[in-house]
């Protein structure tokens, strides 16, 4: 379990992604239980689902407040920083785009509808959310921006073609972003999981058990967000310990 920086003088405000359910709701999950009090803004389209997450953070001693929120639609992300900063009076210390969708499909089977709703839930999500968290983060000089990307963001796997196209995207708008910042204060990760026991492997025949549980994955994010201000883990890989699937 990961413990809380020494360069964190208070609980810490982290907003996440697709927190309803899957990964995004155990790192929500993970941040509460590493920092007693911390402050949770959990987006999603899904409410009941984000009710659901926040009241299991809230068990855990921290304050969370679900956002309901289409990170693909550009006008309610730009209102989605005075949301967060309404209910909590101040801006994030990290931010952690998690959402996204897998559609499995072939180069010559993705259509144009599954590739547009590849690159919008992957990529473009995390570009308008970043986009509009940035001017607070690069005010303030600090702020941790966390990817989270793919195995798929960094090889290639067949029938896969349209979401690997979206998160080799997100990796390079990851580094593209940590490179303009860098030295600013500000802080650029990209975490590459591979295959992860969520909804995404329903119906597929995969034995379970070699799929990584998400508290894991979330374990290792707060851990690598939690090292030192002068310390960034820019590209980190995580994977089942018997192998890819």
């Amino acid at each position: 379990m990961a413990k809380k920086s020494s360069s964190r003088t208070r609980p810490p405000l982290i907003v996440i992604t697709g927190a309803s359910q899957g990964l995004g709701a155990a790192l929500a999950l993970a941040y509460a239980r590493a920092f007693p009090g911390a402050k949770l803004a959990l987006v999603a389209r899904n409410a009941r689902n984000l009710d659901a997450t926040a009241t299991r953070c809230e068990t855990l001693g921290s304050a969370a407040h679900g956002f309901v929120c289409d990170v693909t639609d550009m006008a309610a992300v730009a209102r989605l920083p005075a949301a967060v900063a309404k209910v909590f009076r101040r801006p994030p210390d990290i931010v952690v785009n998690n959402a996204g969708r897998f559609t499995p499909a072939s180069f010559a089977a993705t259509t144009p509808a599954i590739f547009d709703d590849m690159l919008g839930s992957n990529l473009r999500s995390a570009y308008l959310v970043t986009r509009a968290f940035l001017p607070a983060f690069a005010e303030r000089k600090s702020g941790d921006f966390v990817f989270i990307s793919s195995i798929s963001g960094k090889i290639v796997l067949p029938n896969c073609a349209a979401y690997t196209v979206a998160k080799h995207g997100l990796t390079g708008l990851a580094a593209a972003l940590r490179a303009e910042t860098k030295g600013t204060g500000l802080r650029v990760l990209c975490i590459h999981p591979g295959a992860t026991d969520t909804a995404a492997w329903d119906g597929s025949g995969v034995d379970r058990s070699r799929l990584m549980r998400p508290a894991s994955v979330a374990e290792a994010v707060v851990a690598l967000t939690s090292l030192s201000s002068h310390t960034v883990a820019e590209d980190i890989t995580l994977r089942p310990s018997g192998g890819d699937i």
